[in-house]
């Protein structure tokens, strides 16, 4: 009896450590076979939403406003057409941020992912898919009368899309102002502190 007792525990401990070698194979061959993610500015490819993933935004998706609130709170508004998987508007995204952060409180800033735009007829001025024209990226910039002040394809500099909501909110030319900057939490805090 003792000899089946000793053979049946040098089974079971024997088991036991060929299962745990195994588990720690196992668990080594898969840590070794990931692949790091990795996202690519320059390439066609989709790493998930290129606001979120390139331009550390998440606030603008989804937007807060659509086209039609914006125009009827007469609020000056912005369309970005985009697509997620475009190396074009992946580098333009940042440029969409830029402008939230310092016209975000007073206009409405729109993305549009023209892969979830509604193919509907464009024959509504407050629908986006009115003013889209087939490429992108493209920016719409709206005036508080809702009047299209500009309308481009491409990667339109932020200074070109400033000096549109300067003339927007009447203030002074880029050529005569200091240049806008948004004041860190660091130097926030210093003033508080004196």
């Amino acid at each position: 009896m003792s000899k089946l007792k000793s053979y049946i525990l040098h089974f079971v401990s024997y088991s036991w450590r060929q299962t745990l070698y195994l588990l720690m194979l196992i668990i080594c061959i898969v840590f070794t076979s990931i692949q790091p993610a990795q996202a690519a500015i320059n390439d066609d490819t989709y790493e998930g939403n290129i606001f979120i993933v390139y331009a550390g935004n998440g606030s603008l998706i989804p937007p807060r406003a659509t086209l039609a609130e914006a125009l009827e709170n007469h609020k000056p508004a912005i369309l970005a057409f985009y697509v997620d998987d475009s190396s074009d508007c992946k580098q333009y995204a940042v440029v969409i941020s830029r402008i939230q952060s310092f016209y975000g409180n007073v206009a409405e800033i729109i993305p549009v992912d023209i892969d979830k735009l509604p193919l509907e007829a464009k024959d509504s001025p407050s629908s986006p898919s009115y003013y889209y024209s087939g490429a992108v990226p493209q920016v719409v910039v709206f005036n508080q009368a809702g009047n299209v002040i500009l309308n481009k394809k491409g990667q339109v500099p932020f200074e070109e899309i400033d000096d549109k909501f300067r003339e927007v909110f009447d203030l002074l030319p880029r050529s005569e102002s200091v240049e806008l900057r948004r004041r860190s939490f660091n130097e926030f805090s210093s003033e508080l502190s004196e």
